[in-house]
């Protein structure tokens, strides 16, 4: 894979405005979504939140809540 020189000077820029506005980089590493296994897991963990009782009272909560905020409507 070859790299765009130009490209590389744009993200240089930008970096630098960025650190010069006092912001420095964080690199976060998240789940893959699209992971079969990850999907199998979520499913796993959505059917055992499904026959617990307290996860009933916090998503009735939950959308009593949201209906507060009127862009949630």
């Amino acid at each position: 894979m070859q790299s765009n020189p130009q490209a590389t000077s744009k993200l240089a820029r930008h970096r630098e405005r960025m650190r010069a506005a006092g912001l420095r980089p964080v690199q976060f590493w998240v789940p893959d979504t699209r992971a079969p296994a990850f999907v199998a897991l979520l499913r796993l963990q959505c059917q055992a939140l499904a026959k617990d009782p307290a996860e009933a009272e916090v998503l009735g909560f939950t959308e009593q809540a949201a209906t507060l905020i009127a862009s949630w409507e």
